[in-house]
């Protein structure tokens, strides 16, 4: 894997561009934008600049009633390839926002698709896998939810600049939690920036537990986990359904280690995250009836920091070839 996924709360960064669209639909593509804005922040979540647009469609801005953007709105405004290249120099050195920042991201990659553009981003963040981290114990993670919250007033929901400026006055509390708690940043690395047609069929920003149970280990297995010794680089790891922290930052401290993550229990894992002593079912359970060894995430977290070196694959295969003969089993 080249590119790294998620990070430490108290790496700060570049900066943020926070985004919002209102779409006249879902499918990027065939959905048009209807109006966008974009917020500069410095890398504490203060914000340095904002763009805002209505854009002409050129087509049915659909469901009026949720958006209150009519056709005769939007007819004078400008097309989206006219404000591209606006958006475009925000966005250099930057992680793009979005609450649910795959409906926002592929939709602005799509239109600049269209326009014959390409939007420098890198990585992007998503705000609502970030407050899924922080143990806000509220009774869901809406914006709205979290405006009130952190007492971010909204004057106009579905006002594409109000719902960016609400979630940038959201980031910067949310990051100084991430920071007090020591929780890394839902980060993803986005290497793939054009697509046919509008069609968005990256792997970038599917979900993280689905590619990193195909991503090869860059380390050889060195077998079970020993309680009271350091985890080993080419370790496997599954995950119980029984824990605290989210799945997606615990693939992420897996990943980052050098880990394998697993999404199975078999013979050859090495260990299970799983927060019940007993569990009667899932993968907790498995682990119990193969003698995988299991620990806590918070035991897990304690141990990640202190991973030695596995043996990599290249360095197992050359040491192999070197010899006249080598034995796996």
């Amino acid at each position: 894997m080249s590119a790294r996924w998620g990070r430490p709360a108290r790496e700060t960064g570049d900066g943020w561009v926070v985004v919002d669209v209102e779409t006249s639909g879902f499918r990027p593509g065939q959905a048009r934008v209807l109006s966008l804005a974009a917020l500069v922040l410095d890398p504490q979540g203060r914000v340095e600049h904002s763009v805002s647009h209505l854009v002409n469609p050129g087509t049915d801005p659909g469901p009026t009633h949720v958006h209150g953007l009519t056709a005769e709105m939007l007819a004078g405004q400008p097309r989206f390839a006219d404000v591209v290249d606006e958006v475009a120099a925000l966005l250099p050195g930057r992680t793009l926002v979005a609450h649910n920042v795959t409906f926002d991201y592929t939709f602005l990659a799509a239109e600049a698709e269209m326009a014959g553009a390409e939007l420098p981003v890198d990585s992007v963040m998503c705000t609502l896998e970030l407050a899924r981290r922080l143990d806000l114990g509220l009774p869901n993670l809406r914006l709205q939810t979290l405006a009130a919250h952190w007492g971010v007033v909204a004057t106009r929901a579905h006002d594409a600049l109000d719902d960016a400026r609400v979630l940038a006055g959201v980031l910067q509390p949310a990051l100084q939690r991430a920071r007090e708690r020591d929780v890394w940043l839902p980060v993803r690395p986005v290497s793939r920036r054009r697509w046919p047609n509008g069609r968005i069929t990256h792997d970038e920003l599917r979900p993280l537990k689905a590619l990193a149970s195909r991503m090869p280990c860059a380390y050889l297995n060195p077998g079970r986990y020993v309680r009271g010794r350091p985890l080993v680089q080419g370790m496997r790891v599954a995950l119980s359904a029984e824990c605290t922290r989210t799945h997606e930052e615990l693939v992420e401290r897996i990943l980052h280690a050098g880990l394998a993550y697993s999404d199975v229990v078999d013979a050859h894992t090495s260990l299970v995250i799983c927060n019940e002593e007993r569990p009667e079912q899932g993968k907790g359970y498995l682990a119990r009836e193969l003698g995988v060894p299991t620990v806590s995430d918070r035991d897990f977290m304690a141990c990640v920091e202190r991973v030695v070196d596995g043996t990599g694959i290249e360095e197992f295969v050359d040491a192999g070839a070197a010899g006249e003969q080598i034995s796996l089993f």
